[in-house]
């Protein structure tokens, strides 16, 4: 099959949704806790999270454009504080579950329990394995479509014990976290080899 652009935009919406999500393959759900300026819990899935840098630690999260309210952007924008919690095999169905249209707390309306550590506005999902405390540095607007990217920096991390091993490396499979294809599917992982560092003297072998 070969499809023009013709062709992408002439796609019924349902399925050009579901065909474009899945163009740039498995990417992990998480969820996002914010507090409005009120006090005003909020929790939403989220699948566009990426690393942007190390050192500082940042990452980025981009949001659909804001034609209607977005909850969570605008908590992050007005207190900018957010959480990131990586999503578990435990939690799959409340995690999607927050991506209704709730008029409520979701934490309380999918029976995830909100946790705060001392200093820290934003709410955490207690059963959440993987947690990050985030500040908010910058807000960039995608002009092509007027998606807005958010980039926060780590202001503290929260692990279970176990997962980090001994060069850093967070071994999430030992929890199964999720990863989803698409809006809607969701897949644990299997992990084949760690490589070590590619050269160009000589052909990449696994890490031992």
């Amino acid at each position: 099959m070969r499809l023009t652009l013709t062709d992408i935009l002439d796609l019924e919406k349902p399925f050009r949704t579901n065909l474009i999500n899945c163009l740039t393959g498995f990417k992990s759900p998480h969820l996002i806790g914010t507090k409005s300026k009120s006090g005003e819990p909020n929790l939403g899935l989220y699948t566009q999270v990426m690393h942007v840098g190390a050192n500082p630690p940042l990452l980025g999260v981009l949001f659909r454009p804001p034609v209607v309210p977005r909850h969570t952007l605008q908590n992050i924008i007005e207190t900018r504080e957010f959480t990131i919690n990586l999503v578990g095999k435990s939690i799959l169905e409340p995690a999607h579950w927050t991506s209704a249209k709730w008029d409520e707390n979701e934490f309380e309306a999918v029976s995830l329990t909100e946790q705060y550590i001392e200093g820290t506005y934003a709410p955490f999902v207690a059963q959440s394995l993987v947690k990050m405390g985030m500040t908010f540095k910058e807000r960039h607007v995608i002009q092509t479509n007027q998606t807005v990217l958010v980039v926060g920096q780590i202001r503290e991390l929260i692990i279970e014990d176990g997962l980090i091993e001994a060069d850093g490396f967070l071994n999430l499979e030992k929890v199964e976290m999720l990863t989803m294809l698409g809006l809607d599917s969701y897949h644990t992982t299997d992990s084949l080899k760690r490589m070590e560092y590619a050269k160009i003297d000589r052909f990449p072998k696994p890490l031992k």
